[in-house]
């Protein structure tokens, strides 16, 4: 395969014919040979849609022709559509700006648009694709792009049918009797149904908590340029492009009244990663929960059954294991340790710029997309086939020395706790005990310690 050669200011470099980036994604490509991690698609596209706006609105204010500006814009929709892939090829480890991204995708448009022109230097990567932007600008506003419509499209839905599973399941089951369990000891009872009314609102709460979070990714810094003066763009520039990219998104994207601080800070991310990270402490709480209910199936707790996605064992015939619950455990954990990085990573804006972003938007989105397809799989293949043991639970119930607590207002605590530890010792049922004390009458005993009374 033959090769073209391609210059910039450090001088020329070969190229394959095949590839439509130029010198700067090249040097990239040979200086940063570092891990399998790539930028991640949902960013390309969210950066193709600034520079679709960013051509428009310069032609609009008459900073570039009009035939220019529609060519970009039509290679932007290719772009932003996936049909240009794999021309984004660059490791997550490069610049800390994403400045050789910024500059990917202005050499994959310009070699694009003077390609279909029939004419090699119709268009230039910076001073026509990059007009009135700086990698600076552009990237973080990229960044803050990819994550609203990555949440929106992947993870809220998701989240929603989770809830819808949980609500069926809160009915199906709101009378049915259990023990409830607090310091992995029996407590008082409870119906199956109230415990699952639990795990629904944690994910209730974490889609306001999401949603919450969110509305600070709508301000974008674009406009800021290097240093976020907004040297070599016109002042209207950023509010017209920002007005171009809501109308096509439907998003309320705003311009930063401050783009020093959309510059130099991620805090947002930070913020809104811990979102992430709640949400991922509430998962593994209801998966652990659900685990450990299931444990069995002869000797745990044994009070609900899930599906069987596959043989669990190489070496024990028979055994089905949780891996649907190991799995997306996994990935709490994964999302936890992205928290770790982002917090880091973003507290490294020296002066007037980040220059972690690319770990930032990598982590981010990678805790998005880990989150959305996991629970997708853990709803479908484990949640919406969870069955209650009733019997099991019934016997629970009815085995349970935790009933005496609603005996303690009627024959004192200290009575009520000696019964119980009586009972223990003595491998005796509570009732035995109590009735052969003499403290209350059969028909008094099954009044007080009736389970239904209790939740």
């Amino acid at each position: 395969m033959k090769d073209r050669i391609e210059a910039d200011t450090l001088g020329e470099i070969r190229i394959a014919t095949s590839k439509k980036w130029g010198a700067q994604t090249q040097r990239s490509l040979e200086n940063f040979p570092i891990g399998k991690e790539q930028m991640p698609l949902e960013l390309i596209q969210a950066f193709g849609l600034i520079k679709k706006a960013a051509a428009l609105t310069n032609a609009e204010l008459g900073l570039l022709n009009q035939e220019k500006a529609e060519s970009i814009s039509d290679v932007c929709d290719e772009l932003i559509w996936g049909m240009l892939n794999e021309e984004f090829p660059l490791s997550v480890w490069q610049t800390g700006s994403g400045t050789q991204t910024n500059m990917n995708l202005n050499e994959v448009i310009a070699y694009v648009c003077n390609e279909e022109k029939q004419e090699r230097n119709w268009l230039h990567p910076n001073d026509d694709i990059n007009k009135s932007q700086s990698s600076n600008d552009t990237f973080p506003t990229a960044m803050q792009i990819a994550v609203v419509l990555k949440v929106k499209e992947r993870l809220l839905p998701v989240l929603e049918k989770v809830k819808e599973t949980l609500a069926d399941l809160v009915e199906a089951y709101k009378d049915t009797l259990k023990i409830g369990r607090t310091h992995l000891q029996d407590a008082t009872p409870m119906t199956f149904g109230q415990e699952i009314s639990g795990w629904l609102t944690m994910l209730e709460y974490n889609e306001k908590m999401l949603n919450d979070a969110l509305k600070w990714m709508y301000e974008l810094p674009l406009g800021g340029t290097a240093v976020g003066t907004g040297l070599n763009t016109d002042p209207a520039f950023s509010e017209k492009a920002i007005q171009l990219m809501t109308r096509w998104t439907k998003e309320p994207f705003a311009q930063k009244e401050n783009k020093f601080h959309g510059l130099s800070s991620k805090d947002q991310f930070v913020f809104f990663h811990g979102a992430l990270k709640a949400l991922s402490a509430n998962v593994m709480k209801m998966a652990n929960d659900i685990r450990w209910l299931a444990s069995g199936p002869r000797t745990g707790i044994s009070e609900i059954t899930i599906p069987a996605n596959e043989p669990g064992s190489s070496i024990m015939p028979g055994k089905v294991n949780p891996t649907q619950i190991e799995a997306l455990t996994m990935v709490c954990v994964q999302v936890m340790g992205n928290d770790t990085t982002v917090g880091i990573a973003a507290s490294q804006g020296n002066f007037e710029l980040n220059v972690y972003m690319p770990v930032i938007i990598y982590n981010t989105l990678q805790s998005i997309t880990l989150l959305a397809d996991s629970l997708e799989s853990f709803n479908q293949r484990c949640l919406a086939g969870l069955r209650a043991d009733e019997k099991q639970m019934k016997q629970y119930v009815e085995r349970s020395l935790m009933l005496v607590t609603a005996l303690a207002p009627v024959i004192g605590y200290d009575k009520a706790s000696q019964c119980a530890k009586q009972a223990y010792e003595e491998s005796k049922t509570l009732k035995e005990i109590v009735l052969s004390s003499g403290l209350l009458s059969e028909k008094d005993f099954d009044k007080y310690t009736d389970p239904r009374k209790m939740v």
